[in-house]
Formats: C-alpha cells, structure tokens, sequence
C-alpha cells in the first residue's frame, strides 16, 4: 500500500524536514505541502492524500480551523495533528473536530513512520501516554462539549452492550484491540467487532472520537498524570 501524505507548517524548514523523513519510506508518497490552513484546504482537496500532517498553530487560518472544514467537508483523509507542546490547548478541540491524533514536533522518525501507517490503515493515534494524558486533562478542564463535535446523550450510551461498554472504556485507557482481546479473554477479531458495532451505535468517526466521548460523557473519569 501506497500512502499519500501532505504536510502543513508554517516553517520551511519543519515542512522540508518532515517530507525528507517521509520520502525515505518506499510506501511514502508527499503529495503537497502548505504553508497555511488556506492553502491545506486546496492541497487536500486536489491531492486527497491518505494522511494529513497538520501543524496547530499558523498564520492565516490555524490547523485547528483547517481541520473542522476539512473534516467537515468530507474530507476521507486522516489529520494528524502536529504541536510543539504535549498540552497545547487547541489539540482537544483537533480531536473533537475531527482529527485522528496528534504528535510532538521532536517526534523520532520511526515513531513518524509508524504514526502515519497506523492512522492510514484506520487506527486512531491513541497508544502514547502523552495522547491519554492530554485528552484526560482537557475533558477535566471542559465544561461542555465543542459544538463541532455533538457528544450522544445517556440514551445513546444505553443503546451499547455491557460488552460494548467495557470495550469503550479500555479504549479510553489507550489500550490496543490485542490488549483489549488479552484483558477480555477473547479474540481479536471478537474486539474489533465490538469496537465497529460502539462506533456505529455512537455515530463515531473513529476510536479517537470514542475516547474523546468516553471522557466528556463521564463514562470513565480522568485520572491524575505521573
């Protein structure tokens, strides 16, 4: 498989650095770059690439805007959001708009590589501590959900199994499908059932989407950082 990244900073220099990464995976292809939220919407609605590396914050229009018109806009590309802070305020509100993740700008190239492949193949970027952390400490500090991102009501939690339910919040723990299998004592075929079923009960785009919901909603309550 093929990927088609696009990747968008501000800084020259962020923008080459990333895209010389990228190239020297056979199954990378960068398909544009931008330097803007502006010129992020024209690359990835002529290139519809399979990823999207998006910087949080840039002049003109931020990622985080870029973000909720592209996904808003059906846009079938995955956002990756990239920040210089593992608490950057406007990551909450990427996920919630519809971005599948986040990463640090120091990222190591293959945690780089490996991000990009996971999130293509249609996983959310949830395995490291830092995603928890920063999803667990903003769904603490939020008071009500952002308007982009409707989170269902009681009655549609209710509509998830007992089964579905333990699966949303392991996912919420950050735990894998393999993990998720291990803890449950099933298969791993039986968790990414349970996982596709709680996401079309929810309307969910993604397991991003499910933990972000599994926080705001109360269905497991954040916990202190180490």
């Amino acid at each position: 498989m093929n990927i088609r990244v696009v990747v968008v900073d501000d800084q020259e220099v962020v923008r080459a650095g990333f895209a010389a990464l990228l190239a020297t995976q056979a199954d990378f292809t960068v398909v544009g770059t931008a330097a803007d939220g502006v010129e992020a919407m024209r690359v990835c609605r002529e290139q519809q690439p399979d990823v999207v590396l998006m910087d949080v914050r840039m002049p003109t229009m931020d990622g985080l805007e870029a973000t909720r018109r592209l996904t808003g806009g059906g846009l079938e590309s995955r956002i990756v959001m990239l920040t210089t802070f593992d608490l950057d305020q406007h990551v909450f509100d990427a996920l919630a708009a519809g971005a599948s993740g986040f990463l640090l700008k120091d990222v190591t190239a293959e945690r780089l590589f490996d991000a990009v492949r996971v999130v293509a193949a249609g996983d959310a970027l949830l395995a490291p501590a830092v995603t928890r952390r920063l999803i667990a400490e903003f769904a603490r500090l939020r008071r009500s959900p952002a308007p982009e991102f409707a989170t269902p009501g009681a009655a549609a939690l209710r509509a998830l199994t007992q089964r579905e339910t333990q699966v949303l919040r392991l996912l919420a723990e950050g735990l894998s499908n393999t993990e998720i299998a291990d803890r449950l004592v099933v298969t791993e075929e039986t968790v990414k059932t349970h996982v596709s079923r709680l996401l079309g009960k929810l309307s969910l785009r993604d397991r991003t989407q499910a933990v972000v919901l599994a926080y705001e909603s109360g269905l497991v309550v954040p916990r202190s950082s180490n």
